[in-house]
């Protein structure tokens, strides 16, 4: 089996460059990303081109198909349509209450037994 030098790449040109300059370091992976950023603006945007052009198409037929049929709406109409459906099954009714409770609200504390004060 073949030995590797092993300061093979302190001999090459591109080592000595970045021994320099070691700003260059991060060069090459700047480049990438900023290059495929590029790459794949123009993927990016026929996919929303795309679906742009599916969801107007959608609408255009929707449109088509739902304004023969329309019906007016009247706010005042659907207020009393609910508020008459609404009476027929609501009853009110009385709940139990507690013993020794009067019929409406809290009974009154008593009085402190403090002596009254004199002026």
């Amino acid at each position: 089996m073949p030995v590797f030098p092993s300061h093979a790449l302190k001999s090459s040109p591109i080592h000595r460059r970045l021994k320099k300059h070691p700003a260059l370091f991060g060069v090459p992976f700047l480049l990438i990303m900023v290059g495929a950023s590029f790459g794949l603006q123009s993927f990016t945007q026929t996919r929303y081109d795309l679906h742009s052009q599916k969801i107007t198409q959608m609408t255009r037929e929707q449109e088509l198909g739902l304004d023969k049929n329309r019906k007016k709406f009247d706010v005042r109409e659907e207020y009393f349509k609910l508020s008459a459906a609404g009476d027929e099954e609501w009853e009110p009714k009385r709940i139990a209450r507690p013993k020794g409770l009067p019929e409406w609200g809290v009974p009154p504390e008593e009085p402190s037994q403090a002596p009254p004060v004199k002026d």
